[in-house]
């Protein structure tokens, strides 16, 4: 009953964003007739890596830290560590939903490497972007804030809902063009050439969801992918792969006005 009630929300979230589906994704999932695939399948972590912490005690039981509820992907919140989809995106749009506890401390990875617990300059914020996820409703927003671009850009707004509270957040990536939507709400929109510390970023890299912690509860994750045939890897780029991700970034920009939202 549970496999079926996850897949009915499923076919809803599908049915909204993309049509009938029609064709398969990187791991088999259903990919609907504008583009997007869902990532969770809502009964099972098909397609997802664990990073880091993976089970925790409880007592004198083993359990994972990261497990499948309801059609809901949770994060019990104990050590720290990153759940990563197994397929790398450079151009691509990515929608989820998102229900934080009292004081979580979470976030979307995006365009990073494979994190390595050995290797720090591996987590998603330092190799790629963390969009960050805090309970810190109603604060004024600054470079660690809710959807900043964690340490480096804060949020044009705080817009993120208290903790206990479903909120719903659209990721755009567009060459060096990031734009993050939180609950209706435009927060960054960002070229990140404009910006010293990031303008030399990974166009292409895993997305990933955080472990720091804090229980938190993801469904509905979707994404879509703009990039055309071509895959580059997320790693810090030498001279050369920098140099084709930059024609790439061009190219992907000049066709924006042509490409399907």
């Amino acid at each position: 009953m549970q496999r079926v009630a996850a897949l009915v929300s499923m076919a809803v979230v599908m049915t909204v964003f993309a049509g009938t589906p029609t064709l398969a994704g990187p791991h088999g999932e259903t990919r609907g007739v504008g583009g997007w695939v869902p990532a969770f399948n809502g009964y099972d972590l098909t397609g997802w890596v664990v990073e880091g912490t993976a089970t925790y005690k409880d007592g004198n039981v083993e359990k994972p830290v990261w497990y499948v509820e309801d059609g809901k992907i949770v994060c019990a919140g104990k050590g720290f560590g990153f759940l990563r989809y197994d397929h790398s995106l450079c151009d691509f749009r990515l929608y989820l939903e998102f229900r934080m506890s009292k004081n979580c401390n979470s976030g979307i990875g995006i365009r990073a490497e494979k994190f390595d617990p050995k290797k720090p300059d591996t987590r998603p914020s330092i190799s790629g972007f963390e969009i960050q996820i805090f309970d810190d409703a109603g604060k004024e927003p600054d470079v660690h804030s809710s959807m900043s671009l964690y340490r480096y850009v804060a949020p044009k707004k705080n817009a993120i809902k208290p903790a206990g509270e479903w909120n719903w957040v659209l990721i755009t990536a567009r060459g060096t063009h990031l734009e993050v939507v939180l609950n209706g709400q435009v927060v960054q929109d960002i070229d990140q050439t404009q910006f010293e510390n990031i303008k030399v970023k990974p166009l292409c890299g895993y997305f990933s969801v955080q472990n720091h912690g804090g229980y938190i509860e993801f469904k509905n994750v979707f994404y879509k992918d703009l990039t055309a045939s071509y895959t580059l890897s997320g790693h810090r780029a030498g001279p050369l792969a920098r140099f084709l991700q930059r024609l790439h970034a061009h190219r992907s920009t000049s066709s924006r006005n042509c490409a399907s939202p």
